[in-house]
């Protein structure tokens, strides 16, 4: 069944999922973790729409393939067609902002990336993008002032700011779509901050985002 993007007011947005484009690195601090270094220009990858499932859902992880990272990450939801624009053109475009885990087998891309090989397969498995319901941009005040946070068991682990990272909404929506034509439906997640780490098995996750909106949700045991 196709992923519907919905509104906290549970109204369903009338395309169903698209695809999903992803930076990578876009806040400095989570490249300096991983020993990678800082982009000068977006570093972007595509998970399909079967990577999506509900992020309210329990998160079934495939943990027999190797450690399964957590990254959480501002989500965007398109509106309009949106082809080589501007960065007033592109942020007109977006009609949602939500919350995705960009879930990860950090075991397989790391030895996909010491061959050189392409690690979509680490990236873009089904299950791979839990993502939660959207807020209307009039609940949220200005990207630079938009703040999220992940808990597991009630343990700080992540908290991104709008303001810190490396290429701001606008311009990475921009600069996305002189690649790739973003259409209705179309979600963008903007890169996640330090703190990413294994995933265990039966574990709390607690999601929050500026504008109110808050998910509980755990990991299938």
């Amino acid at each position: 069944m196709r992923f519907v993007p919905r509104f906290t007011d549970g109204q369903p947005f009338p395309e169903p999922l698209g695809k999903i484009v992803c930076v990578g690195r876009n806040y400095a601090d989570h490249a300096r973790e991983l020993d990678n270094p800082v982009p000068s220009e977006p570093l972007l990858f595509i998970k399909p729409a079967t990577a999506a499932v509900p992020l309210e859902q329990p998160v079934d992880a495939p943990f027999e393939r190797g450690e399964v990272h957590y990254e959480t990450e501002l989500a965007l939801l398109i509106g309009e067609e949106l082809s080589r624009v501007t960065n007033d053109e592109a942020e007109r475009g977006i009609v949602g902002i939500g919350l995705a885990l960009d879930l990860t087998l950090r075991d397989v891309q790391s030895r996909l990336k010491e061959k050189g090989h392409p690690w979509e397969i680490a990236k873009a498995f089904d299950g791979a993008c839990p993502i939660s319901s959207f807020l209307p941009l009039s609940q949220v005040p200005n990207w630079s002032g938009i703040s999220f946070s992940l808990e597991v068991d009630g343990e700080s682990r992540q908290h991104g700011e709008g303001a810190d990272m490396l290429f701001p909404v606008a311009t990475l929506v921009a600069e996305m779509s002189r690649h790739f034509t973003l259409q209705p439906g179309d979600v963008v997640l903007t890169g996640t901050p330090a703190g990413v780490g294994p995933l265990e098995r039966g574990v709390t996750l607690h999601f929050t985002l500026t504008g109110g909106l808050e998910v509980t949700t755990r990991v299938v045991d």
